[in-house]
């Protein structure tokens, strides 16, 4: 039988590596890709890793993957993210972590170098233009965003997700897709300047403060 929880737990059971999808409200899903997650950065992720020299949040850091090849260069990071096993599995890999919401106040905001949202964090929360607001009041002048959007590069997709994982399924809560030409004008909305972009089997924007 299939149960509900709350939508952090199936989170939770997703960064443990569980088989895990999420449950589009209009009936769609997809598979959650768990095991990259929880793996080494590899492949596309040196684009991201690459573009980082300086103090660096990552938001929605889940097991650490990006975070701890940031600190293994001697990169200052802090992964924050609200999920109890993002929290230990990034205490197992010695990342810096905050286990909070990631609206709530970070330490030295305006003062970072770096922000990364990968892995479709850009859609926590359903509203993207706010994470980018968000983002940039994170940074200071010169600083960068580093996102991750929808190959599909003229979408945009807004309203409620569940996660499926191990026979439960979580709450519903709000979600987006924003696919990379969107994701750059809603930046310049918010006063990004695209300034990088990567297209292969995944989509990256670098979106600077001027």
């Amino acid at each position: 039988m299939t149960g509900t929880m709350a939508s952090w737990r199936a989170f939770d059971g997703a960064l443990a590596g569980g088989s895990s999808r999420l449950l589009f409200c209009d009936g769609s899903e997809i598979d959650l890709d768990v095991l990259r997650w929880g793996a080494a950065a590899a492949g596309d992720d040196a684009w991201l890793v690459d573009r980082c020299a300086g103090p660096t949040v990552d938001l929605g850091c889940g097991p650490g993957r990006l975070a701890t090849a940031l600190a293994d260069r001697g990169v200052p990071v802090l992964g924050v993210d609200e999920s109890g096993v993002a929290a230990m599995h990034c205490h197992r890999r010695r990342v810096t972590m905050l286990c909070q919401d990631l609206f709530a106040p970070l330490p030295t905001e305006g003062g970072w170098s770096h922000v990364l949202l990968a892995d479709g964090n850009i859609g926590i929360g359903g509203e993207p233009a706010r994470l980018l607001e968000r983002a940039a009041r994170l940074i200071g002048p010169g600083g960068t965003v580093l996102v991750e959007a929808d190959t599909r590069a003229d979408l945009i997709w807004q309203g409620e997700v569940r996660v499926a994982s191990g026979g439960l399924v979580g709450d519903p809560l709000p979600w987006a897709v924003v696919g990379v030409d969107v994701l750059a004008g809603l930046a310049a909305a918010v006063g990004l300047v695209t300034t990088g972009r990567h297209a292969g089997a995944r989509a990256f924007l670098e979106l600077t403060r001027p």
